[in-house]
């Protein structure tokens, strides 16, 4: 889960690229980079840490142009150094950079590839390089020396052809254009749009359509899977599906959790989708237990929030603030390792007393994935003096690892992998848990959009949609992955900015 962004305007763009990525905050919180093209040159800065603490005055200045690509990183191996950090870039040909959201199966096998077939040498860990000299050399293929959108697509046929995984991504050619394209199953998120100027149509693509909607861009579609949309440099905007063969499944995740509730993607609204997973639960909570002695709803901020109050609405029940938060701590789901997570569950979220004392509570949260966080959170319940504590997931238990760029790595540390329900609640302490039906939360993201046949649902039924894996890839991503790989992981390394 990462965000990118790229804008072609008739003006500079450094300011509204950064603005973009302030709205993609939520979907990276570790690292930021932002390049942007002069004339012919490619000028870059990134490094570890939020967006207002990556980019100052003196960094802004020197990023000109009126073309530009940015990126959000949230790392899926650890605490990742700024050599990680994205963009990416490489001189030939013509000079590419680019940004990446997902994750590539097959990262491995490709890099060998590379090496053999166009003597590429990758310097990071990061599949995000490979994807980015897969293009590259695509590209490179064609043999021009003034490169044409249809150069471009059929660098991006090329890419479906040999990548297998999750991308959503932006690239940018130096003095050509910026290019967005998506895999062939559409599984994480990008949107394209424009804004009419004094000068001229400006336009962006971005993760959110969120990011779009706070600089005045209109929506104009969703990358489809398997297409690219191309912008050349002086405003020329041009379609193409690059798959042969592509399908509608995007990640049911992005609604339950990753995505900001104000956002429309793949033409369904995350909020509404969230408030009929609240209905949902609740016909699920009436059905179960038609008699229940729930006297107050609570959610646990904030992604539920949206969720938590239609249930209560739909119960009939009081709906209560009873956390806190303190916004200044990060989302503990992205936070590498468990310690880290463990220690932040308390610094971010305080419990008002007076709205749990001799109550029976329904804690609704958006997902249970380790479960450190929902153990603490009932702690604190019980210990703010509620009577009984019951504890409600907007979605179905999470079972399986995830292999396409959510940080869910090993099965050994999802507390639902190879227990009952009841067997969850007793470890999470509570005295009633019920999840999401897979079924129901499938219909309350497709009611938005029924063109959508189905859905990556990988983590909740092990079924993943790009096929290609085995049981080495998953013992591959724990060594890489868990938290005790995370533990093992160097100290960040100095600032690699380009300026």
């Amino acid at each position: 889960m990462c965000g990118i962004t790229g804008i072609v305007a008739h003006s500079a763009v450094n300011q509204a690229i950064y603005d973009a990525l302030t709205y993609l905050q939520h979907r990276g919180q570790d690292a930021a980079g932002i390049m942007t093209c002069h004339g012919a040159r490619m000028l870059l800065h990134k490094n570890n840490g939020l967006v207002r603490d990556v980019f100052h005055t003196r960094h802004m200045v020197h990023l000109r142009g009126c073309m530009g690509i940015g990126h959000v990183r949230y790392p899926t191996a650890g605490t990742a150094s700024p050599a990680e950090a994205q963009p990416f870039f490489v001189n030939s040909p013509y000079g590419i950079a680019l940004a990446h959201n997902g994750n590539l199966v097959n990262a491995d096998a490709l890099r060998t590839s590379l090496f053999h077939e166009g003597l590429r040498h990758i310097n990071t860990d990061s599949d995000s390089e490979v994807l980015l000299n897969i293009f590259a050399h695509e590209l490179q293929q064609r043999g021009k020396l003034l490169v044409t959108d249809q150069d471009v697509f059929a660098a991006v046929a090329g890419v479906h052809r040999r990548c297998l995984g999750a991308y959503a991504a932006v690239a940018m050619i130096a003095g050509c254009g910026i290019v967005a394209f998506r895999d062939p199953s559409g599984i994480r998120p990008l949107v394209y749009g424009q804004r009419e100027t004094e000068h001229g149509i400006d336009f962006m693509v971005a993760s959110e359509s969120v990011a779009l909607d706070g600089q005045g861009f209109t929506l104009i579609d969703d990358v489809k899977p398997g297409e690219a949309v191309f912008i050349s440099v002086d405003g020329r905007l041009s379609v193409s599906q690059c798959a042969g063969q592509p399908r509608y499944a995007p990640c049911i995740f992005e609604h339950v959790y990753l995505a900001r509730p104000d956002s429309i993607m793949d033409k369904v609204s995350v909020y509404k989708a969230r408030l009929r997973m609240g209905e949902k639960l609740a016909d699920k909570i009436r059905r179960l237990r038609p008699g229940h002695d729930i006297d107050v709803v609570m959610p646990i901020p904030d992604t539920s929030r949206t969720a938590a109050l239609q249930l209560a609405t739909n119960l009939g029940c009081k709906y209560r603030e009873g956390f806190i938060k303190n916004r200044y701590i990060g989302r503990t789901f992205i936070m590498p390792g468990q310690q880290e997570r463990k220690k932040s569950v308390r610094q971010k979220l305080n419990p008002i007393g007076l709205e749990f004392k001799g109550k029976n509570v329904l804690l609704v949260d958006d997902s249970i994935v380790r479960g450190t966080t929902s153990q603490q959170i009932v702690r604190m319940a019980r210990d703010a003096g509620a009577a009984k504590v019951y504890f409600a997931s907007a979605a179905p238990p999470v079972r399986f690892p995830n292999i396409y760029g959510i940080d869910m790595p090993t099965s050994s540390e999802l507390i639902a992998h190879g227990r009952s329900v009841d067997e969850i609640g007793s470890l999470l302490g509570v005295d009633w848990l019920i999840y999401q039906d897979l079924e129901d939360l499938i219909e309350a993201v497709q009611k938005g959009n029924r063109d959508i046949s189905s859905f990556d649902c990988s983590v909740f039924n092990g079924e993943y949609v790009t096929g290609g894996v085995s049981e080495a890839y998953f013992a591959g991503l724990a060594q890489q992955r868990s938290d005790a790989a995370k533990k093992m992981q160097p100290s960040p390394e100095q600032d690699l900015s380009g300026v």
